[in-house]
């Protein structure tokens, strides 16, 4: 039995539900896990280190050289002006300082590149990391979870999320690493040219970081919202899609245009939010730069006058303090960046800290050649601590019988089989497979002994034969026509243009219901489990489909313990025995006749259905 059919059999969460909005948590505590990924890497890291340090500092001698070729100029020009004899522009001097610029930048370009292909690799695997432990979380993460959240919000961590992450990786750590580097190499370079005008410029940094701590503490909020809301908008947009058949027909195009509406009116205020306190940066960031470009050039004026310094050098020096400006700005953009990135660590990271299934027993029993005889034992079950749902419940299947379960809505039917597969924990008492405990047995040995076929059919994108091979592993193409063949599917399926090549789109819409339920059973069939679990879904088509369904279902169920959740009394007359349930209790079993006879609940159940169809037909 497969993980996917198991959350389908769960109760489905609602994909537009609105999720509350969480406000920023651990930020540190978060940084640093999502630091430990790149522990791994660290050999790695170091060689990217290194890179960014050469490829940094070649660039930054650059403008040294550049400043002393332009004293050079100015000082040859000014004696030929001043009449020197022999004097000149030393162009040899300046070929070579060209020849060394042209050398550093190569050397820089290609240590940028080593250091950009190394990150790549880095960044790309830690989020296929990442991803593989989604996945597999959520193989791991018990029904419940899938019941309390959207599957737009599920996709939207799983995949937008990482994503986001792996940008951020990629980009902004290997930005950071030079940003830094090239801001400490500029002061070094700015402080050997003048410290005067070094301590001018250094006196805006103050003004940088207040700035860029006002600005991050306040966004955070809001990329943390927009992500939530991502999710919430996914969650909408996969309900309406896959549901637009129901919406057309119900005529509801209206409200869900008004619902996608407000929840991307929400998005767009968080967005907005969250990106104009991004771009507030960038403005505020130049403007002090653009303060610290004016002190620099009076007082360096001044000090070029009075010849403490070359002019060469205030040329220098301004670059320098342009290098100085373009790391800040970097770190300041990066700083919303992280912020965003944090968010989405911080809901990926949540799904990673579930609460997962409960484990297995580290010595699990197994049972060699099982036959289906099945116990409820003072079984209790709740959601909800304090809101009981099956209250000692006690029934004995022996192996080979079938097993109608009947009740009205909500009586607690579907909730039965969930405990059986183990799909939630029982409160108390146990449930037993030929004498064997349940919880004593590896789960997917559990699941193993189980093959079901639901109202809901699920089939994925691929060929009919595909779909029917899902039910067991290295099937055989002839296994897979004889479990058509007694699926009472084969005619249908021969009389397709491709047979059994025919491709089924995501929802196998390009089929009949009945065509796809019918592909369901073959499947079980081909699964050849021990205990079957149906749920009838012959409501909705024609009467020769549904007697190709019910003959199909009756060759399935012969030989195995079946648990068959029933909506229509007249297609279970024939069970072995009949649960009655309601309010999550069993409170009448035995025959349809012994049921009848004993004029209870079932009596009024099954009077009610005939009554209901004999004044639908004196309607007609």
């Amino acid at each position: 039995m497969n993980k996917n059919s198991h959350a389908r059999f769960g109760r489905r969460g609602h994909g537009s539900m609105r999720l509350p909005i969480r406000k920023a948590e651990d930020f540190q505590g978060t940084m640093r896990r999502l630091l430990t990924y790149l522990k791994p890497y660290r050999a790695t890291l170091i060689i990217v280190a290194a890179a960014a340090v050469l490829s940094t500092i070649f660039s930054i001698v650059a403008p040294l050289l550049m400043g002393n070729a332009t004293t050079k100029i100015f000082q040859g020009m000014m004696a030929r002006i001043q009449g020197v004899p022999g004097a000149g522009i030393d162009f040899g001097y300046i070929r070579n300082t060209v020849i060394t610029l042209a050398v550093l930048y190569v050397l820089s370009a290609l240590f940028m590149y080593l250091m950009q292909y190394l990150m790549s690799g880095v960044s790309q695997n830690i989020v296929y990391t990442m991803r593989r432990q989604v996945n597999h979380k959520l193989a791991k993460l018990p029904i419940a979870y899938f019941d309390a959240h959207p599957y737009g919000d599920v996709l939207s961590r799983a995949v937008n999320d990482t994503e986001n992450i792996s940008n951020t990786l990629q980009q902004s750590l290997t930005a950071t690493i030079t940003s830094v580097i090239t801001l400490l190499g500029s002061i070094v370079m700015m402080l050997t040219i003048s410290p005067l005008l070094t301590v001018l410029l250094l006196v805006t940094i103050p003004l940088s970081f207040v700035g860029i701590r006002l600005i991050t503490g306040r966004s955070q909020r809001y990329f943390k919202e927009q992500q939530e809301k991502i999710g919430t908008l996914n969650g909408h947009v996969e309900e309406m899609f896959t549901g637009h058949q129901v919406v057309k027909a119900f005529g509801h195009e209206g409200q869900s245009v008004e619902k996608f509406q407000k929840i991307n009116d929400g998005l767009y205020r968080s967005a907005w939010k969250a990106q104009f306190l991004s771009g507030i940066m960038m403005p505020m960031m130049m403007l002090i730069g653009n303060i610290g470009y004016v002190l620099i050039s009076v007082v360096g004026g001044i000090l070029v006058v009075r010849r403490t310094i070359e002019i060469g050098d205030i040329q220098a020096f301004i670059q320098y303090a342009r290098q100085f400006g373009q790391p800040l700005n970097q770190i300041a953009n990066m700083s919303n960046i992280i912020q965003s990135t944090i968010a989405s660590a911080e809901r990926v990271f949540h799904i990673l800290d579930e609460a997962e299934d409960v484990p297995d027993r580290e010595h699990p029993e197994a049972l060699d050649k099982p036959h289906g005889h099945v116990r409820f034992e003072q079984v209790s079950f709740r959601y909800k601590e304090g809101q009981p749902l099956i209250e000692n419940m006690n029934i004995d299947v022996r192996a080979g019988q079938s097993v109608a379960i009947v009740g009205p809505t909500g009586a607690g039917k579907t909730t039965l089989v969930n405990l059986l597969m183990r799909f939630y924990e029982l409160s108390e008492g146990k449930i037993t497979v030929d004498g064997k405990d349940i919880t004593d047995l590896k789960r997917e040995n559990l699941h193993r002994l189980f093959g079901m076929v639901l109202q809901d059919t699920w089939l994925f994108k691929g060929t009919i034969r595909d779909n029917i091979a899902y039910g067991r592993k290295g099937a055989t193409d002839e296994e897979i026509v004889q479990a058509a063949r007694a699926a009472y599917a084969d005619h249908f399926i021969r009389m397709l243009p491709n047979g059994y090549n025919t491709m089924l789109n995501e929802e196998g819409t390009n089929i009949s219901q009945g065509q796809k339920q019918l592909l369901t059973i073959a499947r079980a069939v081909l699964a050849d489990p021990v205990i079957l679990i149906l749920d009838e879904a012959t409501s909705s088509v024609d009467t020769r489909t549904e007697s190709h369904i019910q003959k199909a279902m009756q060759t399935l169920m012969r030989g195995r313990t079946s648990f068959v959740i029933a909506h229509r009394l007249s297609t279970i007359q024939d069970a072995d025995l009949i649960l009655v349930m309601n309010h999550g209790r069993v409170i009448e079993q035995g025959t349809h006749e012994s049921l009848l006879s004993s004029g209870g609940f079932y009596t009024e159940l099954y009077h009610s259905q005939f009554d209901e169809a004999a004044a639908g037909r004196n309607t007609v």
